[in-house]
């Protein structure tokens, strides 16, 4: 009985992911809209991070579902460390595990939420894989457009967001919250049915 009980509560679970770089440089930049979501849904919860190991770390639950936020503090191209840590410690089932992440080839005003796929070139998203050995985990992809002239990605990915963005920005982080909650009480199915065809605007 112990046995399936603690069945149940692995599969009941969730670790939710924020991908980003630590330090004051790379804060609220494009490419750490992953921190800047996950940080919008753990303060919905009226809750706060403490530093752990090699992550950020919120917990929390949502109508009786306990979640795990994490951030992590290894850099973007050692993500996959801290995700596979905090799988282990929590025994969380890899169909649970939520990344949040950057995207390019998405406009500003969408968003995309899928059960597994490649990394795109991303390279928070390599490392996982790398850690997990499999591709089949959600990731919540936050389109930031691809603005930018020819050879400089990485300059725009790490600036930060213009004025004339950022209130779309916050408007669609708030929306992100939702989907994160939509995913957990209802799956990722719902969650794409209601939230991959918005096509967000002020």
């Amino acid at each position: 009985m112990a046995g399936l009980f603690f069945i149940f509560v692995a599969m009941n679970k969730y670790l939710v992911v924020g991908l980003g770089n630590i330090g004051v440089d790379y804060a609220h930049t494009r490419h750490n809209i992953g921190f800047d979501v996950v940080d919008a849904f753990v303060y919905k919860q009226a809750i706060s991070f403490h530093i752990d190991r090699l992550a950020e770390v919120a917990e929390l639950k949502i109508k009786g579902r306990p979640v795990v936020c994490i951030k992590p503090s290894t850099y973007m191209n050692l993500s996959g460390k801290a995700v596979k840590y905090w799988q282990d410690k929590e025994h969380i089932a890899t169909e649970n595990i939520l990344v949040v992440l950057d995207e390019v080839a998405l406009p500003l005003d969408k968003l995309r939420i899928r059960p597994s796929g490649s990394s795109g070139g991303h390279n928070g998203l390599k490392s996982i894989e790398e850690y997990l050995l499999t591709e089949n985990y959600p990731r919540l992809r936050f389109g930031v457009g691809n603005n930018y002239p020819r050879g400089m990605q990485v300059e725009y990915v790490l600036g930060k967001w213009s004025p004339e963005e950022l209130p779309l920005v916050q408007k669609k982080t708030a929306v992100c919250t939702e989907l994160i909650e939509t995913c957990i009480l209802q799956g990722i199915a719902p969650a794409m049915n209601q939230f991959n065809k918005l096509s967000i605007t002020l």
